[in-house]
């Protein structure tokens, strides 16, 4: 949901506007981040920063990532959106608030597309099993549904790609 990868972030900072969008892949600056807010706040009055739970910051910043870290090494959820709520006040002198999405992002109402790529892979497993073809999974490539082992997926990690997250800095 976040800890190793950003795509819930950037899809979703993307897709309902955010002007900063914080991901594991791309370590952040908040100083660099609390510039463009104070820029952005000369005909902008608000800015809205999407924070992966797995966000970093660049290594040698003032930032002390170890407050956002458990016993393991692994982000805290929820740890580093507060952290950066509370940078974002104290280097721009604005209001800043936090809402951590969790069950929010999970309870929305599903779009026509949603249902009908939920149809497709639903049709797609049901397909599959009655063909006896196990452990495998609906995957969409282009237009077209398949079935792909499950050795395809498991146990690695799809990150952002670069040109994704230069698109999301850039917004």
């Amino acid at each position: 949901m976040g800890r190793h990868c950003g795509w819930i972030a950037v899809t979703a900072g993307i897709a309902g506007g955010a002007d900063i969008i914080l991901a594991p892949e791309s370590p952040f600056d908040i100083e660099r981040i609390a510039k463009k807010i104070k820029h952005r706040h000369r005909y902008k009055n608000f800015s809205i920063v999407a924070v992966a739970e797995g966000a970093v910051p660049v290594e040698g910043s003032s930032w002390d990532a170890n407050d956002t870290l458990d016993a393991k090494g692994n982000p805290i959820a929820g740890q580093v959106g507060a952290q950066v709520t509370r940078a974002i006040e104290r280097l721009t002198g604005f209001e800043a608030r936090l809402t951590t999405l969790g069950y929010v992002q999970r309870g929305g109402v599903p779009t026509a597309a949603d249902r009908l790529l939920a149809t497709r892979f639903g049709i797609a497993a049901i397909d599959a099993a009655v063909e006896g073809n196990f452990g495998t999974f609906t995957a969409l490539r282009g237009e077209k549904v398949e079935m792909l082992p499950f050795s395809d997926m498991a146990g690695k990690t799809k990150y952002v790609p670069d040109e994704l997250l230069q698109a999301a800095w850039g917004l």
